[in-house]
């Protein structure tokens, strides 16, 4: 296994996480079972680090890493959000919360679900408008100094606000959207992250699934799937997506490797800052995805990547519209 350091700090992770979030529901049926042996797959193969929310299934995904974890805690780093509430509102506003009291209550209960004494990375899950980002980073850090949490670290904030929050305590990590169809930190917040040394987490490098090619029509995605509320996977949408997705098989198949392994390899290739969590439930999945840590882009086949998918070169926003409003505050 490849390893990155996130942030100057000392937190060293492995160069691809692990997201956890599709084991709770949110894409589909959830299976406990699969779970956890993808989980421990993952540990064998090296991955230490194991990224949850405790909105992903109302706290379901928390304790679904707490049994997958409770015989091998000291061969990962658990990194976890507070701030949302259930994510399966689909394209509603989810309430944001990051007022000092909610942060500890959040925290504590985050610990109660996981089994631990100490979460790694502690992310807030979505900027609160109506709190000071001061105020939630002040609550944070007094979360660290009390050994609660080791590193802090925010999610789909603005360039403004992380280096607000980066004056109150060192941020060690930043997760948001980046992809080859979501390549919108580029033009201020990647510069941001790099400036400050704030590592950078890529949550959905696979487009929510749609780079990886196995999604052909939008009666593959299960009734209760996410995903049917995406702007992306509408209407014609979701033709000029599948076009473009055609491209990328096409690249990936002269490579010799899968659609998938060429969308991760191109964002380790973005700097040895980036990692990468792409999620998956099942171990076959996990495998692939791995695979991408062998890939090597030539220069030659990054400019070929980066003239057939430009910035905005994705048909439709990424979120509904009332959810859009929640990122980059």
């Amino acid at each position: 296994m490849q390893f990155r350091k996130l942030g100057n700090g000392g937190l060293v992770v492995s160069a691809l996480g692990l997201g956890c979030m599709g084991m709770s529901g949110v894409y589909g049926a959830a299976d406990e079972t699969e779970a956890i042996a993808t989980i421990h797959q993952a540990i064998d193969l090296g991955v230490n680090f194991l990224d949850t929310a405790d909105a992903y299934g109302a706290g379901h995904n928390e304790t679904l890493i707490a049994k997958a974890i409770s015989d091998r805690r000291d061969k990962v780093i658990i990194a976890t959000k507070f701030g949302l509430s259930d994510i399966s509102t689909g394209g509603y506003t989810i309430p944001v919360n990051g007022r000092p009291e909610y942060v500890r209550s959040a925290c504590e209960a985050s610990l109660r679900r996981l089994g631990v004494d100490t979460i790694d990375l502690y992310y807030q899950h979505r900027v609160d408008p109506h709190t000071p980002i001061e105020a939630t980073i002040g609550a944070m850090a007094e979360l660290v100094k009390e050994g609660k949490v080791r590193f802090l670290g925010l999610s789909e904030a603005s360039a403004q606000t992380i280096r607000r929050a980066h004056a109150v305590h060192p941020i060690a990590a930043l997760q948001s959207e980046y992809s080859l169809w979501s390549r919108d930190v580029e033009a201020e917040i990647l510069p941001t992250c790099h400036e400050l040394q704030i590592g950078f987490v890529p949550w959905s490098p696979l487009g929510r699934g749609f780079l990886t090619g196995e999604i052909k029509t939008f009666e593959d995605l299960d009734a209760n799937d996410w995903r049917r509320v995406s702007p992306r996977f509408q209407g014609d949408n979701f033709g000029r997506n599948l076009d473009l997705v055609a491209q990328i098989k096409q690249m990936a198949s002269a490579k010799n490797c899968s659609p998938a392994q060429l969308a991760i390899a191109w964002l380790l290739d973005r700097g040895d800052d980036i990692v990468p969590i792409p999620g998956t439930k099942r171990v076959a999945y996990l495998l692939e995805n791995l695979g991408a840590l062998d890939v090597k882009l030539t220069d030659r086949e990054l400019a070929l990547i980066d003239a057939v998918l430009p910035k905005g070169a994705a048909a439709g926003d990424r979120y509904p519209a009332a959810m859009m409003q929640m990122v980059d505050l």
